[in-house]
């Protein structure tokens, strides 16, 4: 038996085929378009998700051949907290969709700030105001897209986030729906009932008939309809958004687990058990996953918007690597970053600091400064901003961190890994299987049909690769990193 998991990632789609051993026997990858209208604003076109959907499946069906372990159902994880817009009869697009790492709503998170809203949707939903999140981006369509809004508003128009679209598109319009991990994320969702808030939704202007039904993260919620998915039968069995797929990825299924994963950003959470845990801090609180019968998994998460992202500008933007796989020898030829700071809020700060005003810095360039000292300055910061989020869950939220556990595509690299270790001063311990998130969908879809008998039998199969041991750490370069990332702070408003 085996299962085929999506994962829809924020620049391309990748599809597992993980068989009952956790090994992944076959994978396909597609990437889609970065669409970038104005300073801050970041979308995606839904129909080039979908179409790397199909294509990342194919090749990984290709892959497989006909002779290999044929799948046996269906997870789906994804970039959470995009907001997409659809047509319910002919599942076409009313507009692009308003990615995660989009900043165009901050000055509408400003006002709902002054109108007093902050304590009560941070009381409710674990989350703040930032344009992160979900029910921010559908305000500002209202506001300035009334003709596209007018369409929500009938009923013809359904929204959701990435996950609830590709449903929509696998079962050819027939389910319309996202779990509990994913709906936690919106600023729409009450974590503690367990449900929509329509407190929530009259406070955001969005009509609570147009948001998906709540299902379980792992459970047969509908089939692939063969006709628009590669002429598959499928049963559809688990979704769960990238960060808490991975979380389960990594068998963290008891309170106190924790990992991070290093993607366009990186995510720290932290398995919290079935109450949620708040702090005052930079640190959310949110759904892990639902069972079947109902029941919450929460999580304490730290969310940095921009790492792997770094890397990727590093390429395409100033064209200083070629690959990203070269970072490593590169920043390996010097001893130090030479006193260079790179500050990666190239949309904004996420935790410990929520600014979404803040943008990217380099600070400490002399006429010695090579290649090598930007690059390594870039994983130095990765480092420091994870180790941001850790000193806020270890000294305020009060979580006990031994070690931590590692995946994502930057996970590779073995001096970030290292340098990760020396900043948190605990062991660093990586994954054998760095594509968790795509991991965990498949763990969830296949303990919802019998694949794995249980979390006992997922705990035994996930495997690490490589664990480094902390090293003295330079307390002096972490200071400059803070102070680098202050005066990075506000800069859009200047």
């Amino acid at each position: 038996m085996s299962v085929l998991a999506i994962d829809a990632g924020t620049t391309g789609v990748t599809a597992l085929i993980v068989n009952v051993d956790a090994v992944v026997i076959a994978r396909g990858y597609a990437e889609f378009s970065q669409h970038f209208p104005s300073e801050g604003w970041v979308e995606h076109e839904p129909r080039e998700i979908w179409a790397a959907t199909l294509s990342a499946a194919r090749h990984a069906l290709d892959a497989l051949g006909q002779d290999g372990d044929q799948p046996t159902a269906v997870g789906i994880t994804n970039q959470r907290e995009t907001v997409v817009l659809w047509d319910r009869e002919t599942l076409g697009s009313a507009r692009r969709a308003i990615v995660w790492q989009d900043r165009r709503t901050a000055d509408i998170c400003e006002d709902l700030r002054a109108a007093g809203h902050e304590p009560r949707v941070a009381e409710l939903t674990g989350l703040r105001l930032d344009p992160y999140f979900s029910a921010t981006k559908l305000r500002w369509i209202a506001e300035n897209e009334p003709h596209v809004w007018a369409l929500v508003m009938s009923g013809r128009v359904a929204v959701g986030t990435v996950d609830s679209y590709l449903v929509a598109r696998l079962t050819r319009g027939l389910h319309h729906v996202t779990d509990a991990s994913n709906a936690s994320r919106t600023l729409l969702y009450d974590i503690r009932a367990g449900s929509w808030s329509p407190e929530l939704c009259e406070i955001f202007g969005v009509p609570i008939g147009a948001l998906p039904e709540v299902v379980p993260s792992y459970g047969v919620i509908g089939h692939t309809d063969p006709s628009c998915f590669l002429g598959l039968d499928l049963p559809i069995a688990g979704i769960a958004g990238d960060q808490q797929a991975a979380l389960f990825g990594q068998a963290c299924f008891t309170a106190g687990s924790s990992k991070c994963t290093y993607g366009t950003g990186s995510f720290v959470l932290v398995n919290t058990g079935d109450q949620p845990m708040f702090t005052s801090t930079g640190l959310l609180t949110t759904v892990a996953w639902q069972h079947p019968d109902g029941r919450l998994t929460y999580a304490l998460e730290g969310a940095v918007f921009v790492t792997g992202a770094a890397i990727q500008w590093l390429r395409d933007g100033l064209g200083i690597i070629e690959t990203a796989a070269e970072t490593e020898a590169l920043a390996r030829s010097v001893p130090d970053s030479g006193g260079v700071v790179f500050v990666p809020a190239l949309t904004g700060l996420g935790a410990p600091d929520w600014d979404p005003h803040a943008r990217g810095s380099i600070l400490g360039i002399t006429r010695g400064t090579t290649r090598a000292h930007i690059v390594r300055a870039t994983l130095e910061a990765i480092a420091f901003e994870v180790r941001d989020v850790v000193d806020l869950m270890v000294g305020e939220g009060g979580v006990a961190l031994p070690e931590l556990a590692v995946d994502g595509g930057a996970s590779a690299n073995t001096l970030l890994c290292q340098l990760q270790a020396d900043a948190l001063q605990v062991p660093v311990v990586r994954a054998a299987v760095l594509e968790t998130t795509g991991l965990g969908a498949a763990f969830l879809a296949g303990l919802a049909t019998g694949v794995w008998s249980g979390t006992d039998q997922i705990a035994a199969i996930v495997h690490r690769d490589a664990r480094f041991d902390p090293e003295p750490r330079d307390d002096r370069a972490h200071l400059r990193w803070r102070s680098a990332v202050e005066r990075s702070k506000s800069w859009a408003t200047l």
